[in-house]
């Protein structure tokens, strides 16, 4: 079953620019503790929920930015009720495929005394086939309409990895890929515009640690070689790698000096080189303004919620180097 709110329904048949797609949405629990303290009762200072899940943090980054978007993602059960109405109160173009599964609910620990952040991760439970069908008919109509789509995040249990091949092969628009292992290696040869899998992700990818640069580049290369026309690597507070057949870049992010909640920072990431893209900006331009998103991410407690004069500004405090 498709469901779309009021949002979506005014962008329906006009050009939908940025389409955010993903199968792992999550309903998401944010606690705070003063200190927290494995094997004891540990009561939370501040408790919040939020719509999350890599595919539904990028369309949330996008809608924050400015950028007309949209968000098509499964969901089923409770946590329906909730993202819609959250998605809703926030204006956020988005479009449903309804489940019978209840969407996964996770949990995410911010103990402030040592600045230990705990993920409680709950895998995406199963879609049937016909759930899988009605996804893949639903991104193939919105990725006909869109200019750039950013399909990120893990597969449902059971899903087969082919859907990634699918739904790369289905656009027609560049694409920001964000998802590791057998399924990213099995797009490259379509020549995504840019794949951005973090530095454990990449070496996961390959059965690596990449515990060197040298070992990291020549990883990234390979992805290169087999065709993404740009790779783009992370390292949490570390150099963002960036790699084409011709080029290695190294980018230096802007120190943040309180860190609030780094979930969402890749999925910023994400969604700032797609909108930077569709604005016109050059690569290394597009990079610079995702690593400004994922560091005014770091500053919020509700994954997302950026603010584009804050990442102008971070972004150009990126430092940039020719490797």
């Amino acid at each position: 079953m498709l469901t779309a709110g009021a949002d979506t329904e005014r962008v329906y048949g006009a050009h939908v620019l940025i389409l955010s797609a993903g199968l792992t949405p999550a309903w998401q629990q944010i606690m705070v503790f003063d200190g927290l303290r494995a094997g004891e009762v540990n009561r939370a200072r501040e408790v919040a929920w939020c719509g999350s899940g890599k595919v539904l943090n990028a369309g949330l980054a996008v809608h924050h930015l400015g950028g007309p978007s949209l968000t098509l993602s499964p969901l089923g059960g409770p946590p329906l009720f909730e993202i819609e109405r959250e998605f809703a109160a926030l204006g956020v173009p988005r479009r449903w495929v309804e489940t019978a599964a209840t969407t996964r609910v996770c949990t995410t620990l911010l103990d402030r005394a040592s600045g230990q952040i705990t993920e409680l991760v709950e895998n995406g439970r199963p879609l049937s086939d016909c759930e899988l069908d009605a996804y893949r008919a639903a991104y193939i109509e919105e990725a006909n309409r869109a200019d750039i789509v950013v399909i990120v995040g893990s597969l449902p249990a059971g899903a087969p990895v082919s859907i990634y091949r699918e739904l790369v092969a289905a656009t027609r628009c560049p694409m920001v890929l964000d998802f590791r292992g057998e399924g990213l290696l099995s797009v490259l040869e379509l020549k995504p515009f840019v794949v951005k899998p973090n530095r454990e992700e990449l070496g996961h990818t390959f059965g690596s640690a990449l515990d060197d640069d040298a070992s990291l580049l020549a990883a990234m290369r390979e992805l290169n070689h087999r065709g993404a026309q740009w790779v783009v690597v992370t390292q949490g507070a570390a150099a963002v790698w960036v790699t084409s057949l011709e080029h290695v870049y190294r980018l230096i992010p802007p120190r943040i000096e309180t860190v609030v909640n780094p979930i969402g920072c890749g999925d910023s990431l994400a969604a700032g080189i797609a909108w930077a893209t569709r604005r016109g900006d050059t690569i290394l331009d597009a990079v610079r303004f995702g690593i400004g998103a994922a560091a005014d991410n770091l500053g919020k407690l509700l994954p997302c919620r950026l603010e584009i004069s804050n990442v102008t500004a971070l972004a150009e405090q990126v430092e940039v180097t020719c490797e």
